[in-house]
């Protein structure tokens, strides 16, 4: 299938260091990244105490009580993340997963890797502090979330996850989203085959690409995966670097009556997979 001119992007997929702390709109692979960089400060560290005071947070049949005798007098041996999924190692073989729904925010000793998410409130209250960790020096690891969307759990399940957005090869995008008569986007946002990609990730990727949203996802042929593996890839590090997933070049016009960057087309909006979702009706096919 041919395919219109489209969008030059940066199709490198060198490793990029974020730059500072910034606002962001809601943490989706990209935001967990930034936390996970932030997070590796505390490797090496020992668990002292475990705060969990609100029990709507704790998933999966954790509890205060199991949490504490699992992480006490722990050392963090690695921080890991898979997708929006942040997992700390410790050294008895633990394994702690972290969530962060859509506004909850990682703080570790006392610095917020982002000071803002569009969808949580702008008061900074310590009061929505849902769990903590705090070491032997004195420093601690917490997470703000003030909708209480996220969670943490012992031992999360991995193997229910996809292949990680910043890591997916075009055969891993074949085998696991390119495939039957469910609408692209929607399978994009699917954290079972590729996880990570959030509303924002999925629509500036689909837009660069040139490719439709709404596309039966077995539709695409052998270039145009190729295509959305590079430009996922690419995007997702062009979002690490300046800062989180709301810096994409079509975000400032995700409104009613926006017009597409690239040739001034207004732009199509369309509720796909559960999410409001923009798209250019030129040059997306």
């Amino acid at each position: 299938m041919s395919c219109p001119d489209r969008v030059p992007v940066d199709e490198t997929n060198d490793a990029v260091e974020p730059h500072g702390r910034w606002g962001s709109t809601l943490p989706e692979g990209v935001e967990i990244e930034i936390y996970r960089r932030s997070a590796e400060t505390v490797v090496g560290r020992t668990i002292m105490s475990v705060e969990a005071p609100d029990p709507w947070f704790l998933k999966h049949g954790a509890t205060a009580a199991t949490l504490t005798d699992a992480a006490t007098h722990q050392q963090v041996d690695e921080v890991r993340r898979i997708g929006k999924l942040l997992i700390l190692d410790l050294a008895n073989g633990v394994r702690l997963g972290l969530r962060f729904g859509m506004t909850g925010r990682l703080i570790v000793d006392g610095t917020a890797s982002i000071d803002s998410l569009e969808y949580s409130s702008s008061r900074n209250e310590p009061a929505w502090d849902r769990f903590a960790l705090r070491f032997d020096n004195g420093g601690d690891l917490r997470i703000r979330d003030p909708r209480r969307l996220g969670g943490v759990e012992l031992d999360p399940d991995e193997d229910a996850l996809g292949a990680d957005v910043f890591t997916i090869t075009p055969t891993q995008l074949r085998r696991r989203v390119t495939i039957g008569d469910v609408a692209l986007k929607a399978r994009l946002l699917d954290q079972s085959r590729i996880a990570g990609v959030g509303n924002l990730i999925a629509d500036e990727t689909l837009w660069r690409a040139g490719l439709d949203p709404g596309r039966r996802a077995g539709s695409l042929d052998d270039d145009e995966v190729n295509r959305l593996a590079r430009t996922l890839r690419s995007v997702v590090s062009v979002f690490l670097r300046d800062g989180g997933s709301h810096t994409g070049l079509l975000q400032p016009v995700r409104i009613r009556g926006g017009s597409c960057p690239k040739d001034g087309r207004e732009l199509q909006r369309r509720q796909i997979g559960g999410r409001t979702t923009f798209s250019c009706p030129q040059h997306q096919s």
